[in-house]
């Protein structure tokens, strides 16, 4: 069972969705790392759901850091985030312990598990665990920020509505960080609270697109083959509940171009080298080129609908037609943006690690 992601600096995630904790624990983070407590705070506060476009699932994520931290720095041992679940209503999932939601996890969880998986609420399958992401991810952007790395995601598209592109990145980084609905055109963001809305009164769902920015990364990080830049950020975000794509720079859309317009032309501005485009999202060879990084994930529609949905009983071995209860989100997508900023700087500090040491992150002087 693998729970842990990273090399020289790990996370590794546990707990249920109606667990008494769920949590992470982050192995590898240099000594003398300023601990932000109202950072971890405003970034679970824009994972957490929102009117009637998200669950009706509130949970507070009054967090807790029980080890490897001394005074909001960290001493360099594993740090252990702990956070409560308290509003679960578990009775809503004892009709579905043997019904397979289609296009959840539930069947593929009783073939690995036998029967001995905690299936109420998604159990460790659920999107709730998201929260321990965010919260280790937070610590970690936190310091990148420090270094002057700076990370954010807009929601792309959204049940076909799409916002505009990424301008002037730095600021628009900033402002993003600072949205519970991050897209970069305001008029954007009712459009697509109207399509989520629509959709949950039909009792369905919406999937969409994010896309991320990174700034401030230095050339030269990465490996050639099986841990390049791409493979290690992939890695991580098809750990992200409900991520079924990913492209980097351009993407797909290199399909239709030819190599006169794929290649980014190179230039020097006094000892910097730049590209003047950046069809491959900051990455060469695996390894960053000193342009910002660029990638876009898909995210699916939520697959626990309230709609009528053909599926099975896999105890009984006999088809079924699933009437889903329970609390459900109608789009998670504008709720994932910031669980992929966390993800993002969980890689981004393992990588740096792995090139300039555990203390490349290190802002903070050394205590007397």
């Amino acid at each position: 069972m693998k729970n842990t992601f990273g090399n020289s600096v790990a996370v590794t995630l546990f707990g249920e969705s109606h667990g008494e904790y769920i949590g992470a624990v982050i192995d590898g983070l240099a000594p003398g790392v300023e601990i932000n407590r109202e950072y971890i705070s405003h970034m679970l506060t824009l994972r957490r759901p929102e009117g009637k476009i998200s669950t009706q699932r509130s949970e507070k994520d009054e967090f807790k850091i029980i080890s490897g931290v001394i005074n909001d720095l960290t001493t360099g041992t594993p740090i252990t985030v702990l956070i409560p679940n308290e509003n679960v209503k578990s009775g809503d999932y004892s009709q579905m312990k043997t019904i397979a939601r289609p296009s959840h996890a539930d069947y593929s969880a009783e073939c690995k598990y036998h029967g001995y998986q905690d299936s109420r609420g998604g159990g460790h399958f659920s999107g709730r665990i998201t929260a321990a992401l965010v919260a280790a991810g937070a610590i970690c952007k936190y310091a990148l920020e420090k270094k002057g790395i700076h990370i954010g995601t807009h929601v792309k598209k959204c049940a076909g509505v799409s916002d505009r592109e990424f301008c002037d990145l730095l600021w628009d980084i900033k402002s993003l960080n600072e949205k519970k609905f991050a897209v970069l055109n305001e008029n954007t963001e009712d459009k697509m609270k109207e399509a989520i809305l629509e959709a949950a009164e039909d009792g369905d769902s919406v999937g969409g697109i994010l896309e991320t920015a990174v700034v401030g990364m230095p050339s030269g990080v990465g490996e050639p083959w099986f841990d390049s830049l791409e493979g290690m950020l992939s890695h991580m975000m098809f750990s992200i509940p409900a991520v079924k794509g990913i492209e980097f720079g351009a993407g797909f859309a290199f399909a239709d171009m030819k190599g006169s317009e794929a290649n980014d032309p190179m230039r020097i501005a006094g000892d910097k080298v730049y590209t003047v485009t950046n069809n491959n999202g900051g990455i060469n060879g695996g390894i960053t080129n000193g342009m910002p990084v660029i990638f876009r994930t898909v995210i699916k529609p939520t697959p626990t609908i309230f709609k009528p949905q053909d599926t099975i009983n896999f105890k009984t071995m006999t088809e079924e037609v699933l009437e889903a209860k329970g609390r459900h989100d109608p789009a998670i997508v504008h709720r994932a943006r910031v669980v992929q900023d966390a993800a993002t700087a969980i890689v981004m500090c393992d990588v740096l690690a792995a090139r300039f040491g555990t203390d490349f992150i290190i802002v903070s002087e050394k205590k007397d």
